[in-house]
């Protein structure tokens, strides 16, 4: 989360936009990120409703009059994120083969070499459905600024002013929607990549050392 909302920041700057920077933002510090809401209560909340646990980091601050071009940079901002997290689920697959060659060629390693390749595993799934979830085109979500976009202008203004509902509506559908019936649908792709990219390195993958 904390990558995810740093290439938001860092990618405002390149278009124009120092708010991130000025506000000390862009920074890997985890510290700067953490949201009360949404880094504490809404995963709380989740946990106690027994529904799938979700969380995120405090926006990162961005002013779109600095843009030197809005709509493009609008764009760029809103996708790098995710474009963050397809990349560090992608890293998180091509470190598990170099994790298995260091635990091959020194075998007093292997045990925590193992534990690292679960903890990049989920690293990929976590990324792919942080990037998923986040492409869902409800505001104040980033797949709502490209979203809007593509709707004729009345239609985008109009859905623009349903951001200020955006996070109940994100609540209802999360607490609703137990069977999976939608988000089961829209979260598809990510699963399946998953599969596809923890199946690729699975012959990489050490012998977990502790019993379960």
């Amino acid at each position: 989360m904390v990558a995810h909302e740093y290439a938001h920041g860092y990618v405002a700057y390149l278009n124009g936009d120092p708010t991130a920077y000025q506000l000390g933002r862009l920074t890997f510090n985890p510290l700067k990120h953490i949201d009360p809401f949404m880094t504490i209560l809404f995963p709380l909340m989740l946990a106690i409703g027994h529904g799938p646990i979700l969380g995120g980091a405090k926006p990162v601050p961005v002013n779109p009059r600095n843009y030197r071009n809005f709509k493009r940079a609008d764009i760029m901002v809103s996708l790098a994120g995710i474009v963050t997290n397809l990349i560090i689920a992608i890293l998180c697959t091509l470190i598990i083969p170099l994790l298995y060659v260091i635990g091959h060629f020194i075998p007093a390693s292997a045990s925590v070499v193992a534990v690292f390749q679960v903890m990049f595993i989920y690293g990929i799934m976590i990324n792919l459905v942080l990037a998923a979830f986040n492409l869902i085109p409800i505001p104040p979500l980033d797949g709502s600024h490209v979203f809007k976009y593509i709707l004729p202008p009345a239609w985008a203004l109009t859905y623009q002013r349903v951001g200020r509902y955006g996070i109940f509506l994100i609540l209802a559908l999360l607490f609703f929607d137990r069977n999976g019936q939608v988000l089961g649908v829209w979260f598809f792709p990510a699963d399946h990549v998953t599969v596809w990219l923890t199946s690729s390195v699975n012959r990489y993958i050490l012998p977990w050392p502790f019993a379960l």
